[in-house]
């Protein structure tokens, strides 16, 4: 077991884990850091805690200490220099005329390299823009291109729920999100109703993807014919997946036919066994360097 606390980069949602040392760090202090791109200013999001060191697939990196009053002065200064370089190459896009869309900017703490972060339907020839923004900024220059999730992750913004995204707030890894989720959620298949501000199927439909693969099981399928216990069969015409109830089509000995609702416990019926599925997340960022 090895010690570590949990630090999260202003444009990363992803948490990555340091090597606490003899710091008493705790959740939502600053620290400087060092990553394989030289020293970072991040937040802790995660106390101290012990993982096992199998968990730890790269080499754990100690934290260098907890951030100053001149570390934070030094980061709110690189916060406004990234509004200069966002404007900066705003204007060199337009003026090479290139088909991309710059998101956001980033000064890594010790000013080693710039980021510059966009959005392109496809590949975008920058070798010219690069050249000109390593003559202007003179240090080491990254144009990474992100898929529009990564955009909404970045920038931010309040959801169809009302609540801020959950990819800006606590999700850590995209994972794949099929239509195939909101048939079994029973949701409407309009593109415009179960897609996020990214355009893409909103991330909840994998967050409760579990919780309705559980409950389908327990359920009938539409059209099979089942029996209660008080000896009733009838064909499933619908299925109420949250409330767990069942409406059977009844048809008597004259052939008349009422429809009637039961509690999933009033059937005879053998649930189906639960089987969660296990989903890898996928990445998809493409970077130059200068």
């Amino acid at each position: 077991m090895v010690d570590v606390v949990g630090v999260r980069f202003r444009t990363a949602g992803k948490v990555y884990f340091f090597d606490p040392k003899e710091f008493h760090i705790k959740c939502g202090d600053c620290v400087i850091v060092e990553t394989a791109r030289g020293l970072e200013y991040g937040k802790v999001v995660s106390a101290r805690k012990q993982i096992k060191k199998e968990s730890v697939t790269d080499e754990l990196k100690p934290v260098i200490r907890i951030a100053t009053k001149q570390d934070q002065k030094k980061a709110e200064e690189n916060r406004e220099k990234e509004k200069d370089a966002y404007r900066i190459c705003s204007e060199k896009i337009k003026e090479h005329k290139l088909e991309m869309k710059l998101v956001s900017t980033e000064y890594t703490f010790d000013n080693n390299k710039v980021l510059f972060y966009f959005t392109a339907d496809g590949r975008v020839d920058f070798r010219e823009l690069v050249k000109d923004l390593a003559t202007i900024f003179r240090t080491r220059i990254e144009l990474r291109q992100i898929g529009v999730r990564d955009e909404a992750k970045m920038l931010g913004g309040i959801g169809v729920c009302g609540r801020p995204l959950c990819c800006s707030t606590y999700l850590s890894e995209f994972a794949p999100v099929s239509i195939k989720m909101a048939k079994e959620q029973s949701l409407s298949l309009n593109p415009t109703k179960i897609s996020g501000i990214c355009g893409r199927l909103m991330c909840c439909l994998k967050n409760e993807q579990d919780t309705y693969e559980y409950l389908n099981c327990k359920l009938p399928r539409i059209g099979e014919r089942v029996k209660t216990f008080d000896g009733i069969s009838g064909d499933v015409q619908r299925v109420n997946i949250l409330r767990q109830k069942v409406r059977l089509i009844i048809e008597d000995e004259n052939g008349d036919r009422t429809v009637e609702d039961f509690k999933i416990d009033d059937l005879d019926y053998q649930p189906k066994k639960f089987k969660p599925q296990k989903r890898k997340p996928k990445g998809n960022q493409k970077k130059h360097e200068k």
